[in-house]
């Protein structure tokens, strides 16, 4: 087991180096730059250009070395020793430019939100994707495995094609219709929650709900075809022959090995709801990391692009490494 989490923790920086060359050369390819927009919104030239030298935004190949010296801590952790901040600071001010703050592993300013930099604006932002992403898991977790169950109790039954239904239609149908749907229901016609707002329980209802419905889907429908599948094993039969409750055999016995798959599903699936929940965060209004990733692309803020992909894929590496090790703490016969 610890030789497993060690070579997946030794595999993560070049997991990361593939993500982030891939990512920064689609993002380079983008049209357009954040520093020349409408006249009536750009800078002077002078601090174009100053911006364009001090952050290597002229060159691929110098703001890919110079990105990922900084994001790992290998250049500005070697500056916050040297003491070369207080000299950065002085070439920013001769320049034009405001001196903004370094840190150990430094994700860069934002050329679209200013005096905010990348770890400023996730360290704000992903406390609250990640409160809608487990949220949403919860919802997900709790509503799938009781339809699956009900539904491979009663296989073809009336309550087994209603869960059916409805899963197919949460797979179906895009976050955004549900959202809107939600809203029209909730906040309209029926006033029942509050619109665009965030920080109250029952403002964090509908945004969870409609991010929890594709992964609840999924969830029913593995849960329906693993117990279906493990309910006709023989150990399952002498669990009954030993004259044990229904309700142990269908939760201690059956739903324990049908939910491996679940299992195998909730690691990207947790990870993406909770960083990747553009959709919903942009027709909820959530100030979560999805709307400022989505910023990020339309405006080519390059920083703060990278630093959301980078904390995403570090995310989604993290919960996929819990799922392999949860998966032999659950059925230890698991190689």
């Amino acid at each position: 087991m610890l030789g497993i989490i060690v070579r997946r923790l030794l595999q993560l920086p070049l997991i990361l180096l593939v993500i982030y060359t891939i990512t920064l050369t689609l993002a380079w390819a983008i049209p357009g730059n954040p520093l020349e927009g409408a006249s009536e919104k750009r800078p002077p030239e002078a601090v174009i250009a100053a911006m364009k030298a001090q952050y290597n935004l002229d060159s691929y190949w110098s703001f890919y070395w110079s990105y990922l010296g900084s994001a790992t801590g290998v250049q500005y952790g070697a500056d916050l020793v040297s003491g070369d901040m207080a000299a950065d600071r002085a070439r920013a001010r001769e320049a034009g430019v405001a001196p903004r703050p370094r840190y150990i592993f430094d994700l860069g300013p934002s050329l679209q939100y200013d005096d905010w930099n990348v770890n400023e604006i996730i360290a704000a932002a992903l406390p609250v994707s990640v409160t809608l992403g487990a949220l949403a898991i919860l919802i997900a977790l709790f509503t799938g495995l009781t339809a699956g169950v009900v539904g491979a109790v009663k296989p073809n039954s009336i309550a087994d094609l209603t869960t059916l239904s409805v899963a197919l239609i949460g797979i179906s149908l895009p976050s955004f219709v549900t959202g809107t749907i939600l809203l029209l229901l909730f906040s309209v016609w029926l006033p029942l929650v509050p619109v665009a707002s965030w920080g109250s329980v029952s403002a964090m209802i509908m945004p969870s709900i409609a991010l929890s419905l594709p992964f609840a889907a999924y969830i029913a429908r593995l849960t329906r075809m693993g117990m279906i599948e493990v309910l006709g094993a023989d150990y399952i039969r002498t669990a009954r022959a030993k004259g044990l409750s229904e309700r142990q055999v269908l939760l201690k016995h059956a739903l324990k090995n049908a939910f491996l798959p679940v299992l195998s599903f909730l690691g990207p699936a947790t990870a993406l709801a909770m960083t990747g929940s553009f959709v919903v965060e942009r027709v909820f209004s959530v100030p979560g990391i999805g709307q400022h990733f989505v910023n990020g692309v339309q405006n080519k803020d390059l920083f703060l692009i990278m630093g959301v992909v980078l904390i995403f894929a570090t995310m989604l590496i993290i919960f996929n490494l819990v799922v392999d090790v949860l998966y032999r703490w659950v059925d230890p016969r698991i190689e």
